[in-house]
């Protein structure tokens, strides 16, 4: 990842925790597709406990999460590909915005982010937007509008490798991430005006 200061340091999460998820691979491409000037990390968040205000008030915010805090609070922005469970967010996603949330110094307060959603059903997990919006709002995210990417019948557009074998979708994460380049630069202009 290139850490010159010129360009857009942008973590990416992923919302299943598979090794093979379908939106793990739309993150990547999310990486693959960002103009000149921004780079993804995606970074690995399985070891985040189940949120619970005791632990938090008695232990302090656990060294998974803080590291996480950490690296959210540092980025320019940050790329959310998630799959919808059950008509809404899987659960650890939430799990781990719920931990985020907590504190005077969270992290997704007014940082810029772009979500996409890739599934095997022709809706592409448009549902799950929904209610992550709506969560990310409560956190005082900055979240883009659109362009919106909702990759339906996923299965179909990426290979068993993990690459993307449908133009029409690279065209369409391209543009969100074009999107989102302007979008922080948008955020930071309302942020030091």
């Amino acid at each position: 990842m290139d850490t010159s200061s010129n360009t857009l340091d942008i973590v990416g999460l992923c919302g299943s925790l598979r090794a093979g998820s379908l939106n793990g691979m739309a993150l990547r491409l999310a990486g693959e597709c960002m103009p000149q000037g921004m780079a993804l990390e995606v970074i690995e968040w399985s070891q985040v406990p189940p949120f619970n205000a005791d632990v938090l008030e008695q232990q302090g915010v656990p060294a998974p999460v803080q590291r996480i805090r950490d690296r959210i609070a540092r980025a320019d922005g940050v790329v959310i590909a998630t799959p919808e469970y059950n008509f809404s967010l899987p659960g650890m996603l939430k799990n781990l915005i719920d931990w985020l949330s907590r504190g005077a110094d969270q992290p997704m307060a007014h940082k810029p982010v772009a979500i996409m959603s890739a599934a095997t059903g022709p809706l592409g997990g448009a549902r799950v937007q929904y209610d992550l919006r709506r969560v990310l709002l409560f956190v005082n995210a900055m979240v883009l509008v659109k362009p919106e990417v909702f990759i339906g019948n996923a299965q179909s557009k990426f290979t068993s490798e993990g690459q993307c074998s449908d133009e029409a979708t690279r065209q369409f994460v391209a543009a969100q991430m074009a999107a989102f380049g302007r979008w922080i630069a948008q955020a930071r202009a309302m942020q030091a005006g």
